[in-house]
C-alpha cells in the first residue's frame, strides 16, 4: 500500500475516461445509467430540477396499446436505452385484458425526455401504427387513484376513429391538468364501444370540462359527458366494466 507521489500522479494520469466504460462509447442520444450516474451527476440533477418536464418525473404514458403489447413488448420497443426501470401495462381488472396504455418509467428524467423526443410519432416494431406517448403525470401509475379521490369524467357518443392519444389530445388542449384517456374497446372486435373516460389532476377542470365540453366535437361527432362514477374504490380501470357493457 505504499505508492511514491510521482507513482500516484503517473496512475492518476493514466485514467482517462473510457477506461471506466467498457463498452463502446453510446449513440448520442443515450448514455448508460452508470455514466449519468459517475459522470455527469451534478448535470443530470440540473437538468432534473430546470427541465419543463415536470422536474422528478420519468415515466412515460403509452398509449393506443393493441392487446397482444405487453410488457415484454414494450421492453424491447426501448431497451436500446440501457435505462429501463419498470413497465407497467394496465390491464382492466376483471376481464384481465390490456386497457390500451401503460406507462415505461426510465431512471433518468433526462433519457424520458429524449424517449419522447426520438420516438414520438415513428412506427412502433411489427405495426404500422406510430407510437402514442406523453409524459406520465402520475409516474406511480394507479396507486394515487387508490389514495386520492378520482377525478375522471365518462365521454360518450364518440366517433369510431377515435383514439386514446385523440381523445387525450381533445382535452389536454385545454386542460393542462389531464392525465390520461382511455377509449373503451370491445376485446371481441377490437373496435370502439363509442365511449371512454379522461382523468384528470385538478377538481375544478374536471368540472368545467363537463359543462365546456359536453356537445364539443372529438373528430366528426359531438361529445356526451357525464360523470365517472366506479362501483367500488378500486381507481380508474373499475370504471371501464361499470359503464356500459
Amino acid at each position: 500500500m505504499q505508492y511514491p507521489a510521482a507513482a500516484m500522479v503517473m496512475q492518476h494520469q493514466m485514467m482517462q475516461p473510457q477506461h471506466f466504460v467498457a463498452p463502446p462509447p453510446p449513440p448520442q442520444h443515450y448514455m448508460p445509467y452508470h455514466h449519468h450516474q459517475y459522470q455527469n451527476h451534478h448535470v443530470h440533477a440540473q437538468q432534473q430540477q430546470g427541465s419543463s418536464g415536470g422536474g422528478e418525473n420519468k415515466t412515460v404514458w403509452v398509449g393506443d396499446l393493441h392487446h397482444w403489447m405487453d410488457e415484454n413488448y414494450l421492453h424491447s420497443c426501448f431497451a436500446s436505452t440501457g435505462e429501463i426501470e419498470s413497465i407497467k401495462v394496465i390491464r382492466n381488472k376483471q376481464t384481465g385484458l390490456s386497457e390500451g396504455y401503460g406507462f415505461v418509467e426510465f431512471f433518468s428524467h433526462a433519457t424520458a425526455e429524449k424517449v419522447l423526443q426520438n420516438y414520438s410519432g415513428i412506427l412502433m416494431p411489427n405495426t404500422e401504427q406510430p407510437f402514442c406517448l406523453n409524459w406520465a403525470t402520475f409516474s406511480t401509475g394507479e396507486k394515487r387513484s387508490e389514495n386520492g379521490p378520482d377525478l375522471s369524467i365518462f365521454v360518450g357518443d364518440l366517433a369510431a376513429d377515435v383514439t386514446d392519444s385523440l381523445l387525450h389530445e381533445t382535452f389536454a388542449s385545454k386542460y393542462p391538468s389531464v392525465k390520461a384517456a382511455k377509449v373503451v374497446i370491445d376485446p371481441n372486435t377490437g373496435r370502439s364501444k363509442g365511449y371512454g373516460f379522461v382523468r384528470f389532476g385538478n377538481d375544478t377542470e374536471r368540472s368545467q370540462s363537463m359543462t365546456e365540453m359536453n356537445g364539443a366535437y372529438c373528430s366528426s361527432r359531438p361529445m356526451r359527458i357525464g360523470a365517472a362514477t366506479p362501483r367500488k374504490s378500486s381507481g380508474y380501470q373499475q370504471q371501464y366494466s361499470s359503464q356500459g357493457t
